[in-house]
């Protein structure tokens, strides 16, 4: 025993025989200690630091122990106690610590997935938009080179192509338009101006403005209404959720085909469902449609009689839907797919 009176080469030269001891009785302890952190490397955060905690303090008590000669001295009893104290103070603080910690690792790393995800949206974004941006404008640029160069003169000519030139360039206005929108919801700086709407309103007003489109595809619109529900939200927002969601399905539906909306109130939720008749969407893609620019097995370049939008229209959706607390969803069903659109309805 080391007594508080001794030399400090006395003290050293009983802790040099004391440390073989010491070493004995706690190596294996810090073995059986590590073991076990292995075994446990999948188990929550919290379990390993509460083994961490445990391991020295363990270590330190198998020293003592070994160095006192498993006496039970006063002061072995004392230090044992102490012991006690700190694994009861230690072990509950390591246990919090631990899941304060996983949350915070799980959060950070939840964030940067999303990150990542955002980025590699944002890149496929500028690359696709790059593309549908440089169809229009070189269409543009060759029929004004071709009318200032003189190559078509007859009037008739000339109308066709200035009729063509402002065609593509409606073309880029709609891009840009969309383009916007998106940046303005995505940034976090879409405003509303929240009403009461009678969701019934909201839909046969876009299905007027769309009809000359659903004429030119040939294709059948019908409106089925169950309820008349009434929601809190901005009328030019949900103008344009109705209208992107009827103009992909009447895009994506084969000439005869017949695109149906629906309106139901359930649950307190006003309903809006529209059904197409497109043939169904891959499993694997359910999930991406509502990925800004993505547009599944289509061409990039819209056809000629296509809206000519840069495959951010169901991105849109999403984003005026939960700005509106809402959710939109997409699923087989028939001979095409349903995207349903939930809102919380106000009566």
């Amino acid at each position: 025993m080391i007594e508080s009176d001794e030399s400090l080469a006395a003290m050293l030269a009983h802790a040099w025989h004391i440390l073989p001891v010491a070493l004995l009785f706690a190596l294996p302890v810090v073995a059986a200690g590590s073991l076990v952190l292995y075994r446990l490397r999948r188990y929550s955060l919290a379990t390993t630091l509460t083994v961490l905690v445990l391991v020295p303090l363990a270590a330190t008590l198998a020293g003592v122990l070994g160095v006192s000669g498993f006496m039970f001295s006063t002061a072995l009893t004392t230090m044992l106690l102490v012991c006690l104290l700190v694994a009861v103070v230690t072990v509950p603080a390591a246990v919090v610590l631990g899941r304060v910690i996983a949350r915070r690792s799980v959060w950070e790393r939840e964030a940067r997935d999303r990150e990542r995800a955002a980025e590699a949206s944002r890149r496929e974004l500028v690359a696709w938009i790059s593309h549908d941006l440089r169809s229009p404008l070189a269409g543009i640029r060759a029929m004004a080179e071709a009318l200032a160069d003189g190559v078509v003169d007859r009037p008739d000519e000339v109308t066709g192509f200035a009729r063509r030139i402002d065609g593509e360039a409606a073309r880029l206005a709609g891009m840009v338009d969309d383009l916007f929108e998106l940046s303005r919801i995505t940034a976090g700086t879409l405003r509303l101006r929240p009403t009461e709407l009678g969701l019934h309103d909201v839909v046969g007003d876009a299905l007027a403005a769309l009809d000359p489109l659903a004429r030119r595809w040939g294709v059948r619109m019908r409106a089925e209404a169950a309820a008349r529900p009434v929601v809190t939200g901005g009328e030019p927002e949900l103008g344009r959720v109705v209208r992107n969601l009827v103009t992909n399905a009447v895009e994506h539906t084969p000439p005869e085909g017949t695109v149906t909306v629906r309106l139901d109130a359930l649950g307190g939720e006003a309903v809006l469902a529209v059904e197409d008749a497109c043939g169904g969407i891959p499993d694997d893609e359910l999930d991406r449609v509502f990925d800004p620019a993505f547009r599944g097995g289509t061409a990039r370049t819209p056809a000629p009689s296509a809206s000519g939008g840069g495959g951010v229209g169901l991105a849109i959706v999403r984003g005026l839907v939960e700005a509106h607390h809402g959710r939109v969803t997409v699923r087989n069903t028939g001979p095409g797919c349903r995207f349903e659109v939930r809102l919380p309805a106000s009566r």
